[in-house]
């Protein structure tokens, strides 16, 4: 009997179904058994209900749009109105957590999971570096929380579990399809007693994490990447490392453990342990279990190629293809143990139609190509080296990126070079972020940034896959074999599973590397890219007319000046020559104490800074004030800056000038503006006290001014665009929908990389000034001309 009879009329629930098999399970059943009825048990999102997240992440997927265009319904992107009946008709979705005890399922919900003939259970972490609690919640107990389920019902649903080749651990040579507990490698430690020592390790490096060394390490960290953002922003960014450094600390916890019992990673070894649990807690529940190795792109079905995002092998290639892996540790005449996906989506179809081979024992089928159809690791580095060789990738100046040669080091020798790399890196970025770079300057340390991103990323491919890479374990396939044999010729044709149909040179050239480099989107046409037609972009949303606001910093971002360089020009405007040199020595050597109380805290350093006005005459100050602009400010003002700022008003933008400088130094700017936000000192007998009315408005209160300012307006800050130079400033930038760093230092200019944001480089005027006094008196006559 076909499969497609065989399994007519029943109704079919799936775990893990959002994921790469689960999408491809969902697609092949649809498609190939019209009769059967899914049941989908899907995790709710944060903000999406699980019918939305089915419809997003299964159903509007490409995998479809084969079944669509056979349908002739629509557009197959789209799919017609008559696709969304069938999936209505044929899909119900429940809402469930494998993580969670009871699954989190409603008492309804439960009845519809009840109401299966065959459960698939294919939800997973499917990353090899999980953090050690979470693989232990869902890949070890996930199955065991639906078997409770299950087992209450007189007659139970076949439990077809999707397990891993690699739960035969780090083993060389044959690896049967045999539970674990009958081979002769079988390592005995309890399940349940991993369970609670995983949830203790959790407990115990969360409360490390809470020590007082490790807290005060966390705020370091969190200051030297940000600088003096603000408190809020400080504190969020130290509490997230605070729970970075937990989940890193569980993914080594989890690597210890697996690699102290022999098993690659924490997947393998969760998943080996979830097998256990399984048989033993299974019960009246008959049960088949489905080991694929690595599952990669399709051979055929639905299409050639088809892939959802990236999977083990993928971020190795690109890396490799953009020249950032030189070498990869591995066995030259070792086996890749991979299968496309298509083949393991029909083995397990076939296995549910064909139901349990016997009620009383789980039965095992391995989905595995090396014993029937080996790829040597060799083979596969030549043929890769030779597809990207012929086409290769382009850096972004149009030139093509030529790949290494692989010598085939260990896995030790490659984690070196990497690490020695990483350290060198990592001092070049501490040196930079000492020195007073800025705009273009201070973008070199995005750039060492980056590439210390790099070097990390592949150091975790090296520690995540190395492993794999060099294992030579032999996983046997007999009853996937047996399994092939017992269809019908149709059926082999359309959903078999023998792994020898795969044409390993082809799979690779023709359908797997094109596959991945167009869903990775990298550059492969030799293009120049230009960097100011993304510059020119960004640009034009920040121009665009539905922008309502456009809030601007003074210091750096309008004018190339600071505070203390605007108090120099005041203090020493009526100075002789020696008392402004005695002036200018002075304030240089303090030059430090002022830069580092400047990067702890702004606004300690403002009201540090301010004390020196005390005294000062309010009348002379505003006398001042049209020299200030003559003499100081014009000079050293970024003409792009004005430009900007009357481009933003002439489309009807709000402008707002808001900054922790004085209303002194501010005043003659309030023209350019519709309003400013400033700082004022208090006023005693006509003269400044040195004390501030106010907090000023730097870090998480510009933010807060900004936010209270738009409230009175009726502005959308996610409508609006702010201009700063500063990691300072960050509250700001965030609290708006269109960043811009505008010359920024050193930690903006990493930060602003990495988001993304547009970044202007703005220079003074030909001919403007870049000391900080005043040349001297201003003579009568220019005085009375003004």
């Amino acid at each position: 009997m076909s499969v497609s009879k065989q399994l007519a009329g029943k109704r079919i629930a799936i775990t893990g179904a959002t994921g790469f098999l689960g999408t491809a399970l969902v697609e092949r059943l649809m498609r190939s058994v019209p009769d059967c009825h899914l049941v989908l048990l899907i995790r709710p999102g944060k903000r999406t209900a699980p019918a939305e997240r089915a419809k997003r992440e299964i159903f509007r997927n490409d995998v479809f749009h084969r079944w669509i265009s056979e349908l002739g319904q629509g557009d197959r992107k789209a799919g017609g109105e008559p696709f969304w009946e069938l999936v209505a008709e044929r899909v119900t979705v429940i809402a469930g957590d494998v993580g969670t005890d009871g699954l989190g399922l409603s008492e309804g919900d439960a009845q519809i999971l009840a109401s299966c003939d065959v459960v698939i259970h294919s939800a997973a972490t499917v990353s090899f570096d999980a953090p050690l609690d979470s693989a232990v919640e869902v890949n070890l107990l996930g199955a065991t929380r639906i078997l409770r389920t299950l087992q209450s019902l007189s007659v139970a649903p076949h439990f077809v579990g999707v397990s891993t080749c690699y739960v035969a651990g780090n083993r060389r040579g044959s690896a049967p399809e045999q539970l674990l507990s009958d081979s002769p490698f079988h390592i005995d430690v309890s399940w349940r007693d991993e369970v609670k020592a995983a949830r203790r390790t959790r407990a115990d490096f969360d409360s490390e994490s809470r020590a007082v060394s490790r807290l005060e390490e966390f705020q370091s960290r969190a200051r030297h990447e940000l600088g003096a953002a603000g408190t809020p922003l400080l504190a969020s960014k130290t509490e997230q490392l605070r729970q970075r450094w937990v989940s890193e600390q569980l993914v080594e916890a989890g690597r210890a453990r697996a690699a102290s019992l022999g098993w690659p990673d924490a997947y393998a070894y969760t998943k080996a342990l979830g097998e256990r649990a399984l048989v033993e807690s299974r019960g009246n529940v008959p049960v088949s279990i489905v080991r694929p190795s690595i599952i990669e792109s399709a051979w055929a079905e639905p299409v050639p190629g088809w892939i959802k995002g990236f999977r083990m092998a993928e971020p190795i290639l690109i890396s490799y293809a953009q020249g950032l892996l030189k070498e990869f540790p591995g066995v030259p005449e070792g086996i890749v143990d991979v299968i496309p996906v298509d083949l393991v989506v029909a083995a397990i179809i076939n296995v549910a139609a064909r139901g349990p081979v016997d009620r009383e024992a789980v039965d095992i089928v391995q989905v595995a190509s090396g014993t029937r159809n080996p790829l040597r690791y060799r083979q596969l580095v030549n043929l890769v080296n030779g597809w990207f060789t012929e086409n290769p990738l382009y850096d972004r100046k149009g030139q093509p990126i030529a790949v290494a040669k692989f010598s085939f080091p260990g896995r030790g020798a490659v984690e070196r070079q990497l690490n020695r790399a990483q350290k060198n890196l990592d001092r070049a970025d501490r040196a930079l972020k000492r020195l007073p770079l800025r705009g273009k300057q201070a973008m070199i340390n995005a750039q060492v940034e980056d590439q210390k991103d790099q070097v990390e990323r592949a150091i975790g491919y090296v520690k995540i896959y190395g492993a794999y890479a060099e294992c030579e374990a032999l996983y046997g396939v007999d009853n996937l074999l047996a399994l092939h044999e017992d269809l019908t010729r149709a059926d082999q044709t359309q959903l078999g599973c023998d792994p020898a149909i795969v044409d390993w040179d082809r799979y690779v050239s023709e359908i797997h590397l094109p596959s991945v480099v167009y869903h990775a989107r990298v550059k492969t046409t030799p293009t120049r890219t230009d960097p100011d037609e993304r510059i020119r972009r960004m640009r034009e949303k920040v121009l665009a007319p539905e922008r309502q606001l456009a809030a601007f910093d003074l210091e750096n971002t309008i004018i190339a000046s600071n505070v203390v360089f605007s108090y120099a020009w005041l203090a020493t405007r009526n100075m002789g020559p020696t008392d402004r040199l005695r002036f200018a020595a002075k304030t240089i050597g303090e030059a430090p104490g002022l830069l580092a109380l400047d990067a702890r805290d702004r606004t300690d350093f403002l009201r540090h800074f301010y004390r020196r006005y005390e005294g000062a005459s309010v009348a002379e100050m505003e006398r001042l004030g049209p020299e200030l602009l003559a003499d100081h400010i014009l000079t050293k003002a970024f003409p792009a800056a004005i430009r900007r700022v009357r481009e933003h008003r002439a489309l009807g933008h709000r402008t707002v000038l808001i900054t922790g400088a004085l209303n002194i130094v501010v005043d003659p700017l309030r023209p350019l503006f519709d309003d400013v936000i400033c700082t004022e000192m208090s006023v005693r007998d006509d003269r400044y006290t040195g004390e501030l009315l106010c907090v000023p408005p730097t870090g998480e209160v510009r933010a807060a001014e900004l936010r209270e300012y738009a409230d009175a307006h009726g502005i959308d800050l996610g409508q609006s665009v702010a201009y700063a130079d500063s990691s300072s400033d960050l509250p700001l930038l965030d609290a708006v929908g269109y960043p811009v760093a505008v010359n920024p230092e050193t930690r903006l200019a990493s930060i602003a990389t990495k988001r993304g944001w547009l970044i202007e480089s703005w220079a003074k005027a030909k001919g403007g000034t870049d000391r900080m006094l005043p040349l001297g008196p201003m003579p009568a006559a220019r005085k009375s001309r003004r």
